[in-house]
């Protein structure tokens, strides 16, 4: 059995099935075929760990009592997904706000408005209708996933917290404490929520020390 805030090592490749486009995947062989391999992307089985966002709760709910080293096939329909399309989130925008911010909209285009994200659907004089819906809203996401093993050890667990902030790193577990080394400058909220994640998921770390190399 699978419980909240364990550490599991998946596959898994999930598509959306009206478009049969790939939303993700740790296979490298798949994202080639479909040509969104990413060389900077580091495929192969993840760690997640499991009430912590990096899954759907319907696909962790689904999973928590499935076989190890089998592969399973889950469609979430849109509503266990990423939610039905709402026609109120179809808003009319002014040209003239565009102008503001200097963008010249078309359809497709990703934008920031209101401190909302949405996409330009159509553009009409003086008008433009922008979706704020989610872009996967209304979609089935067929979900292909295999759960290799729960993971035991305490380093991989941290790796992986640390990994989802994305940037490159190397660490070190002494004792209780983490040193996690890195060429980047980190801005000190991201470090504050690193700091306190890995040890609300990690009690037995205490403290956890970022180094710049």
């Amino acid at each position: 059995m699978i419980e909240k805030n364990d550490f599991i090592k998946v596959e898994l490749t999930a598509t959306a099935k009206e478009t049969d486009q790939i939303l993700e995947t740790t296979d490298a062989e798949v994202a080639k075929k479909y040509s969104i391999y990413s060389p900077e992307y580091k495929y192969g089985p993840k760690v997640v760990c499991i009430g912590q966002g990096q899954l759907l709760p319907s696909i962790e709910e689904e999973i928590k009592d499935k076989e190890f080293n089998k592969e399973i096939e889950i469609t979430l329909p849109p509503k266990k997904a990423f939610g039905k399309k709402d026609p109120k989130l179809l808003q009319l925008i002014s040209m003239s706000q565009f102008r503001k911010q200097k963008i010249n909209p078309y359809p497709g285009l990703p934008v920031h408005i209101d401190n909302l994200m949405g996409i330009v659907r159509t553009i009409s004089p003086g008008r433009v209708i922008v979706d704020f819906n989610h872009p996967l809203a209304g979609k089935h996401i067929l979900y292909k996933i295999k759960i290799l093993m729960k993971v035991e050890d305490l380093k991989e667990k941290a790796d992986s917290i640390i990994s989802r902030y994305n940037f490159e790193f190397s660490s070190e577990l002494k004792d209780s404490e983490l040193l996690v080394k890195t060429e980047y400058d980190l801005n000190e909220k991201l470090k504050e929520d690193a700091v306190k994640r890995t040890i609300e998921l990690l009690p037995i770390i205490k403290k956890v020390n970022f180094v710049k190399e």
